[in-house]
């Protein structure tokens, strides 16, 4: 359990609202006791990381030309805690249980925003600039800690009215906290309903379903296990919404269906109804579709149980976590895939860049990297064309039980595989460039390439190629 911290915020014209397990406080809040938010909240318990952009601009432009408008142009912050204390003076102590589902609920780029307005502020009066790089909640906050003196300083002068009050501005505040802190019941109704509330909240920014997934816990377990083994592809995967990272979670769960695909028949939840595969096509033309059932997937009872703290599902589906050590493997080898089909398409007798696809995207692209690694390479390609290579990988899949449970294994190293019979493969595969008029789009789209695919890589192991 992470270390709780405990913050003390004053608010102005308070009211309460209570309904069933849980009372809302709402309130004005001045800028300067809105700092101990930022001191010791993260942004945990939302779905999407905070990042700069025209919406903190506009909020910062608002604070800036019309402070006393604000409170009414902003829906302002959600905050959540299981555990709080009233004091005097409009004062309330929040000790949040759990920081991974309370605290700043909604509300983080209004945050990220009068944090960043506090701190140019504060830098400011002490004849510093505030540097442009904090455009994340993750990057504002390293500064925010390394400059918190500077903030003590100023408000210190504007309180002895040193230097003119630029924090006079009001935020708007809910905080929801159980009806009954002493409650055990009411406490696990509270933080139950916590991640529902989060969503409807965010559902006028359109909350991905990335975000959700994420949220939920769905990716923990193939998280976990991409930091443990691939820990060069984990620190480029963007987990979270706007939490930054070159490669996106939605495009290693499009790959993760190919292990996924082989999984014994489980339930949809709330259904008997068995949850259908994904076709292997939609890993390229798709990967909305990939998300969304694999959200179906984890969602299952069969798949996932509740966690301990009520609130995250936790993976309780031994062939599932078997798929996921899989999954490990995928990213480095699309990559190999990646790299090395232009060289083995000349090897077989080909002129890959008389294809005009791979022509016009290597004269428009500067940057050549392969797509999970970043790894430099002399010529990019079309994904069209490499998906069905990557996906042909699923011949060298079994199953089996091993100690009583389900498990997708790799009957052959996969890596030494390719090393052996890439090249063999790409001159079986050639000609479906051909019939799809060389053709990107309608190359990742026929399903029936992915089929021959399969069959030429089941060739290739039984050494026929």
């Amino acid at each position: 359990m992470t270390d709780k911290k405990s913050i003390i915020i004053k608010f102005e014209a308070e009211s309460d609202q209570t309904v069933g397990d849980i009372t809302k406080i709402v309130g004005l809040v001045q800028a300067r006791f809105f700092i101990p938010i930022i001191d010791a909240l993260n942004l945990e318990a939302n779905p999407r990381s905070s990042r700069t952009g025209s919406v903190t601009d506009a909020i910062q432009e608002t604070i800036t030309n019309s402070p006393k408008l604000f409170p009414f142009m902003t829906k302002g912050v959600l905050l959540a805690s299981s555990q709080y204390e009233r004091l005097d003076r409009g004062r309330i102590k929040l000790e949040p249980n759990n920081p991974k589902i309370e605290g700043i609920l909604d509300g983080g780029h209004n945050t990220l925003a009068i944090g960043l307005y506090i701190l140019g502020q504060s830098m400011e009066y002490h004849g510093m600039t505030l540097s442009s790089s904090a455009k994340t909640w993750d990057l504002f906050k390293e500064i925010w800690i390394k400059n918190r003196i500077l903030v003590d300083a100023y408000i210190k002068d504007i309180t002895a009215k040193v230097t003119k009050n630029n924090l006079d501005f009001l935020v708007p505040v809910e905080l929801i906290v159980p009806k009954d802190k002493n409650d055990t019941a009411c406490v696990f109704s509270f933080t139950n309903n916590l991640l529902e509330i989060c969503e409807a909240r965010n559902n006028n920014a359109e909350l991905q379903l990335t975000a959700k997934a994420n949220q939920k816990g769905y990716f923990n377990a193939l998280k976990e296990l991409m930091e443990l083994h691939n820990p060069a592809i984990a620190k480029r995967i963007e987990w979270k919404t706007n939490e930054g990272g070159a490669v996106k979670a939605q495009d290693i769960i499009a790959l993760s269906w190919l292990a996924l695909n082989l999984l014994s028949p489980v339930k949809e939840a709330n259904s008997d109804k068995p949850l259908e595969p994904v076709a292997a096509n939609k890993l390229y033309s798709g990967k909305g579709a990939c998300l969304k059932q694999f959200e179906k997937l984890m969602s299952s009872p069969d798949v996932t149980g509740e966690a301990e703290d009520g609130y995250h599902a936790e993976l309780i589906n031994a062939e599932v976590r078997s798929a996921f050590r899989i999954a490990v493997d995928l990213p480095d080898l699309y990559d190999y895939i990646y790299e090395n089909f232009p060289k083995c398409y000349n090897a077989n007798g080909g002129h890959f860049q008389a294809i005009t696809a791979c022509k016009t995207l290597n004269r428009k692209r500067k940057v050549k990297v392969t797509p999970f690694k970043g790894k430099e390479i002399d010529t990019l390609t079309p994904d069209g064309f490499i998906m069905p290579l990557f996906y042909g990988l699923q011949a060298l899949l079994g199953k089996r039980e091993k100690n009583g449970k389900k498990e997708i294994y790799w009957t052959t190293p996969p890596m030494t595989f390719l090393n052996d019979n890439f090249c063999k493969i790409v001159d079986d595969y050639m000609g479906n460039l051909s019939l799809c008029d060389y053709d990107p789009q309608k190359v990742g789209k026929a399903q029936k390439i992915y089929i021959d695919a399969i069959k030429t890589y089941k060739m290739a192991k039984a050494g026929m190629l």
